[in-house]
């Protein structure tokens, strides 16, 4: 009689057990990535009253089955559904992230690593990746600063806002290129000043500046000249170069005959308007730099213009004539500008005795060559090469600046209607040695694989490290420690402290959902019912027994 009233206790509590998980599951039917738990019940023990015995063949009679009471129930296991997964919740937040898969974040409290499914994150006051709720550091790998690479060591945390990735360093412009069509007939190729073209570069402090390039006809048919013409800061002031030789120097292009407008009058030393105004003498000679007066430029202005150069002073000063007759022009042969240093224009072989008419043999750039094929109009090469580049020599202005490596190879002279859509652009086709200035951090994404990349407003993008992930053999091992946080147990299997990536057997990471509750509420109704029955029925053990008590002790009566 005893027997059932303490199976009937027993039922009662591993009863209540049941419903303590029951009630728990349904707690958590809202908490960010929880696993329900079911009980499984298994028989406390039995009372044999009389063993078993087997056949006697002496006798003939048969054995019998041992006599065996229960005593009860016992809580057999209380499992969790860890690797079933809960459905995603849209957040919108790009440090929620959810993982596919049956793999686990790695957080530490800063001494003990813990595992969870509860992807909700943010970014502390120090930089480091947390969880929202416990403010534990997610761990992961770090960046390799010699390859870039990610390092899968041992996982420490991610410090993704340190003060070295908010922002990403400039760097110098070395490669640029010009492409487009060169149009034989665009006013602007054709005109003394030429065609300008800006390319746009940074020097190595992430300043930028723009080279002004300028691009004329000669005589000779798909020849034209490149030179610098002019560089300017951010601001638009002018930097000098003179001390610069773009492209090189010295090299020529044909230019014909020159002739003095019929209104001046030029007697080889004086020039004068057509009100007879003297308006230049020569001798015109620079300083020792190189440099002339403001009154002498004044004067070369005046000459320049007198020969249809105006506002090309320096061209024209630029012009020269092959003196020794050997059909190319080297720094031995006379220039306008040292023709008028030396005292006139009428003393060299193929002048007119007044001057009113030269024949030069070409003209003095600090500049290239441009040769196309006048057949296809394809770009052939450089000063009659096949060469394609040409360095500017930046780095002769000292400071930051760095040379630019410029190729050609991307122009063509096509009839275009007159307009010319030759652009420079820095780098190379792929966008190598473009530079770039100073980059600001404006945003951060994790990618499917648990990398974290940083986007910065001067176009570039910087690995800032990978989410680890653990895995375990027995998942269901692993031990609840409360926030949605468990620990390794000798069931689960160790974790080795470097951990895997999650796309390693097939998971991934999302962005912007979290993992939700895997419960099921019918479920646990359904459970709730049954539970709820058979605590009853075990509480009718308890009274019926009661009652036969009750009329055993009548018997006295």
């Amino acid at each position: 009689m005893m027997r059932s009233l303490y199976s009937g206790v027993s039922g009662l509590k591993t009863h209540q057990t049941k419903m303590d998980v029951i009630g728990n599951n349904i707690a958590n039917v809202n908490t960010t990535a929880f696993k329900s738990s079911s009980i499984t019940f298994s028989e406390l023990m039995s009372q044999t009253t009389a063993a078993a015995s087997g056949p006697n063949a002496a006798t003939g009679t048969g054995g019998t089955n041992a006599k065996q009471i229960g005593l009860g129930v016992k809580s057999g296991a209380i499992s969790v559904a860890i690797t079933t997964q809960g459905s995603a919740q849209s957040t919108g937040n790009p440090f929620d992230i959810m993982i596919t898969g049956d793999n686990f974040f790695v957080v530490n409290n800063g001494s003990s690593n813990f595992f969870t499914r509860d992807g909700s994150f943010y970014v502390d006051g120090a930089g480091n990746l947390a969880m929202t709720s416990t403010g534990y550091n997610v761990m992961g790998w770090q960046v390799d600063e010699t390859t870039g690479e990610i390092k899968q060591e041992s996982v420490s945390a991610l410090r993704i806002m340190s003060a070295a990735n908010m922002t990403y360093p400039p760097e110098a412009t070395t490669k640029a290129y010009l492409s487009g069509i060169l149009d034989q007939n665009d006013t602007d190729v054709t005109s003394d000043a030429g065609k300008s073209i800006n390319l746009n570069f940074y020097d190595a402090l992430g300043y930028s500046y723009t080279a002004r390039l300028t691009v004329k006809e000669s005589d000779n048919a798909g020849v034209y000249s490149v030179e610098l013409t002019k560089l300017l800061d951010s601001e638009g002031n002018s930097i000098d170069i003179s001390g610069i030789e773009a492209f090189g120097s010295n090299t020529t292009l044909s230019k014909g005959t020159i002739v003095l407008d019929g209104s001046y009058q030029w007697d080889g030393n004086t020039l004068k308007d057509a009100d007879g105004n003297v308006v230049a003498t020569v001798p015109i000679a620079p300083d020792a730099e190189g440099n002339y007066t403001e009154e002498q430029q004044t004067q070369l202005d005046a000459i320049a213009k007198a020969y249809g150069y105006a506002g090309s002073t320096a061209e024209f000063l630029s012009l020269g004539i092959d003196s020794d007759a050997d059909g190319a022009l080297t720094a031995s042969d006379s220039y306008i500008a040292d023709l008028l240093a030396a005292g006139n224009l009428n003393s060299v072989s193929g002048a007119a005795a007044d001057g009113a008419e030269i024949n030069v043999d070409g003209r003095k750039i600090d500049g290239i060559n441009l040769n196309f094929n006048t057949a296809t109009g394809a770009f052939s090469g450089l000063n009659g090469t096949t060469s394609t580049s040409a360095i500017i020599n930046f780095s002769a202005l000292g400071g930051e600046f760095e040379d630019i490596v410029v190729d050609f190879a991307e122009m063509s002279m096509y009839n275009n209607n007159g307009t010319s859509t030759v652009t420079a652009t820095s780098g190379d086709k792929n966008g190598i040695g473009s530079g770039r200035m100073l980059g600001d951090m404006i945003g951060v994404t994790v990618q499917n694989n648990g990398m974290i990349y940083a986007s910065y407003d001067n176009g570039m993008t910087k690995l800032l490290g990978q989410i680890a992930t653990a895995s375990f053999s027995n998942a269901s091992g692993l031990a609840k420690e409360g926030d949605n946080l468990y620990s390794a147990t000798m069931n689960s299997g160790e974790f080795d402290g470097i951990g895997i990536d999650v796309t390693a057997n097939g998971g991934y990471m999302s962005t912007g959902v979290l993992e939700m509750s895997n419960v099921d509420l019918s479920t646990e109704f359904t459970n709730m019912i049954t539970t709820q029955r058979g605590f009853q029925a075990n509480s009718r053990i308890i009274t019926v027994s009661d009652t036969l008590l009750e009329e055993l002790t009548n018997l006295k009566r």
